[in-house]
């Protein structure tokens, strides 16, 4: 499916200002704890080049803490505006629907203290947003954009075992955003088609826009020095799993697959080594230490090192430093950790699901595993591990495909969206607004 048509230039115009909606998680927060992940880093990303373009961005986020100031400059250009939505600590995710009446009260407050017209767009991330990005596009009549970035019935399709599936309240909301919105963005055809057959978005409001890497943090590097600097031996065999640690992500297919890995092999056990960067989120936080028991149980204890989520320029290190980066999800709509591990020139051995498909060029930049039985995860692994010439040809081949996803052409691709929801909003806005 393409991304957005041309327009006709005399209706097609830059907004001058966008409020962006992510009401369950703040762009501030470290991705890799909590709920802060891809999405953070998506919006943290477009939004600073939204600005260089001349876009002004304003990100709503709900308050987590009383000792956050009202704003924040993100960067020039981009204002992160904490709401008091609920209390500040303690909420956990599925307890927000509550607080969305708070929330969009906030926001309209916001925008009230403004000149009439102060917002062109609303671009609203995840469904809880795009609740109250619905409520409010009503309110300023301006056009509401969306973004999903994962989907209740996609989820509860691929349910992980022993994981909740998602509840008849989410599904119900993402079916009324994405009847509301003037436009969707999905993150490959792939979603796009999941939109359009689960819930019934009209297919000419889609726009498939990939996201993207920072290409200038994400690059190659010397492995040997990025070992030393993490401690890690020369030889030794380096597995890495970057995420936050719930049954979604499927850290426990890597564990098990290792552990086949260092079973059959006494000389690769003794230099193998599984690196986890990442901390509990979702159901995971029902057993925070399941991960760690689970390699106890397993006997691979000592092989095993869990680190906290990094920022950018150490992860990137860890990239450098893994002979492969395991994806074993078992839903995704895109898969950041696999195209910054490739732009590092990493391969990667990810699950075939979702937006993985896009995100790892089978055979090219790495391998993608149909299932999630670890045997076939140990085959895979083994298969570059063992075979030198391999590894070479796909971590050129990862760092071509990479370079596809930069941030400049997913901001492109939002900024033509952005002008076909104005474009076709022309007749039902005011003059104020379309002059």
């Amino acid at each position: 499916m393409p991304g957005p048509t041309p327009l006709d230039s005399r209706r097609a115009r830059q907004p001058r200002r966008v409020a962006v909606l992510s009401v369950h998680t703040s762009p501030l927060d470290q991705p890799g704890t909590g709920d802060a992940g891809g999405m953070n880093v998506y919006i943290v990303e477009t939004a600073t080049r939204l600005a260089e373009s001349g876009v002004e961005v304003e990100i709503f986020t709900r308050a987590t803490s009383s000792d956050l100031p009202p704003t924040v400059e993100l960067a020039p250009g981009v204002l992160v505006r904490h709401v008091t939505a609920g209390p500040f600590e303690g909420l956990p995710k599925q307890d927000l629907p509550g607080q969305l009446c708070a929330m969009t009260a906030g926001v309209l407050r916001a925008e009230a203290a403004r000149p009439e017209g102060w917002f062109d767009l609303i671009h609203s991330h995840y469904w809880l947003s795009g609740q109250v990005g619905w409520l409010a596009s009503e309110r300023w009549n301006v056009p509401l954009i969306h973004s999903m970035h994962t989907m209740a019935k996609v989820k509860n399709r691929d349910l992980s075992p022993g994981d909740q599936p998602e509840p008849r309240m989410r599904v119900l909301g993402e079916e009324q955003v994405v009847a509301a919105a003037d436009r969707l963005i999905a993150n490959t055809t792939t979603e796009a088609d999941e939109l359009i057959d689960l819930y019934g978005a009209r297919e000419s409001a889609v726009d498939v826009v990939h996201p993207g890497v920072d290409l200038e943090t994400f690059t190659p590097g010397d492995r040997a020095a990025a070992r030393r600097r993490h401690g890690i031996e020369e030889d030794a065999e380096v597995l890495l799993f970057v995420g936050r640690i719930q049954p979604l992500k499927a850290p426990d297919v890597l564990l098990h697959a290792a552990a086949l890995l260092a079973d059959g092999d006494p000389g690769l056990r003794s230099r193998l080594r599984i690196v986890v960067c990442g901390g509990p989120s979702g159901s995971g936080l029902d057993r925070p230490a399941a991960l760690i028991d689970l390699a106890d149980h397993l006997g691979i204890t000592g092989l095993v090192r869990f680190v906290p989520p990094s920022n950018r320029e150490s992860l990137a290190d860890w990239y450098r430093a893994a002979d492969v980066t395991v994806v074993p999800s078992h839903s995704e709509s895109f898969g950041l950790v696999a195209v910054e591990s490739q732009a590092c020139g990493t391969p990667v051995v990810a699950a075939a699901v979702g937006g993985l498909r896009t995100a790892v060029a089978h055979q090219v930049s790495g391998l993608l595993v149909e299932g999630h039985d670890p045997r076939d995860y140990a085959v895979a692994i083994r298969s570059i591990l063992e075979r030198p010439g391999l590894q070479d040809e796909l971590s050129h081949g990862a760092r071509m495909h990479a370079a596809a996803f930069g941030w400049s052409a997913t901001t492109a691709g939002l900024l033509d969206s952005y002008r076909a929801a104005l474009a076709n909003a022309h007749d039902r806005l005011p003059a104020s607004r379309t002059s």
